[in-house]
């Protein structure tokens, strides 16, 4: 997709109140760098470090119901080129799996909304009050830890990453590119770019957004909406109450 996951879930946050406007202009200007000039492991190991910090003693709940939001968002950013490769790889008799370092449960439901085979993300600890600890409930989905999940995935359901595909546009994915026998850059950042030519990997270049999937952004908004419309009024209700 055009650029990251964590904007548009950083926006649904700060519209909710789970996010004050200053956080919410740090998270904006990381999102800016990262178009810019990609992803780089400091600026990551920050966000989380702030998100974790930020969203400790966080009932899951509320987290879980920005999903429709975000989702909006983010659909018509993925590029109809890299669905019609998704396609193209299930049409050829191969599961299909997102592996992104946003939220595992949206991840997930991304993935099924897209009509793929599953989605591995990032998970973050829940305790017995059904709130965020604060801690990360399995391996951040980010350099090394996309490859430690990958493989422990591959394993317990069959899957030969020696024969399998990955698609990235950050040289921060460069472990996980290397994991699979069939590596591709995708609009990739001037290090990947580099790599990926002297490696010899395919890279794949569009810069485009069709609208095709406005629509399906669209639907997601209709089916999300009693949800949306409930949350809408119970949040009127208690800024009347005040």
């Amino acid at each position: 997709m055009a650029g990251s996951s964590g904007l548009p879930w950083a926006r649904a946050a700060m519209r909710a109140g789970l996010v004050g406007r200053r956080q919410m202009a740090r998270w904006a200007l990381a999102g800016l760098q990262f178009r810019l000039r990609g992803s780089t492991d400091d600026a990551t190991r920050k966000i989380l470090r702030e998100v974790k910090e930020v969203f400790a003693g966080t009932p899951a709940r509320d987290l879980s119901r920005l999903a429709p939001e975000v989702l909006v968002e983010l659909i018509p950013r993925i590029y109809p080129q890299m669905l019609e490769e998704v396609y193209a790889h299930q049409d050829a008799g191969r599961r299909t799996f997102i592996v992104s370092a946003a939220g595992d449960d949206l991840v997930q439901l991304l993935a099924r909304i897209l009509n793929m085979d599953g989605g591995i993300g990032t998970p973050y600890e829940v305790g017995p009050d059904g709130r965020f600890t604060g801690e990360l409930g399995g391996p951040f989905m980010y350099g090394p830890g996309k490859v430690e999940a990958m493989q422990r995935f591959a394993a317990e359901h069959g899957v030969d990453l020696s024969a399998s595909w990955a698609y990235s546009d950050s040289a921060s994915d460069l472990p996980m590119l290397r994991a699979v026998g069939h590596p591709v850059a995708v609009n990739p950042d001037e290090e990947l770019a580099r790599v990926a030519r002297e490696e010899g990997w395919r890279v794949m270049r569009f810069e485009r957004l069709g609208r095709r999937l406005a629509v399906a952004g669209f639907a997601v908004l209709l089916a999300a909406g009693g949800v949306l419309g409930r949350r809408r009024a119970v949040l009127g209700k208690r800024r009347t109450a005040r």
